[in-house]
């Protein structure tokens, strides 16, 4: 998927990326304000969850409670070396049955999982992304 989205319509790109994903693990690259955790806030409303969606930078992951599944958000912006994602238990985050949003996916390049969606997304414009969608 290709397309291109202005904050107006942050909740239906959402909900396309939710809709058309075939990997419960979704890793979002881009540059620094590109949009990344804004756009997991909206799918985070959308899968059901009240909770108050922040990017983990300190903590490096965030759970949220969504109606049907529990949602981990990982921002590995600030790890030096991976093994900071394996001292933290990111592989049993990966073993559980839950969505996993990665921001930041290229620090941890040997942990990806085997099977995941990778959402790519550059500025456009001032006001619109551009996001491409891969499965992998």
């Amino acid at each position: 998927m290709n397309l291109t989205y202005t904050l107006e319509e942050i909740s239906e790109t959402a909900d396309n990326i939710l809709k058309n994903a075939k990997s419960r693990f979704l890793l979002f690259s881009g540059e620094m304000g590109t949009g990344k955790t804004t756009l997991i806030k909206e799918m985070v409303s959308l899968l059901g969850s009240n909770d108050k969606v922040s990017s983990p930078t300190f903590s490096l992951v965030n759970e949220y409670e969504g109606e049907s599944t529990s949602i981990y958000h990982f921002d590995f912006y600030r790890i030096e070396d991976e093994t900071e994602a394996y001292d933290m238990g990111f592989e049993d985050y990966l073993s559980s049955n839950h969505l996993v949003f990665i921001e930041w996916p290229e620090k941890i390049p040997n942990l990806w999982p085997n099977h995941y969606t990778l959402i790519e997304i550059e500025v456009s414009s001032i006001d619109s992304r551009r996001m491409i969608m891969k499965e992998f």
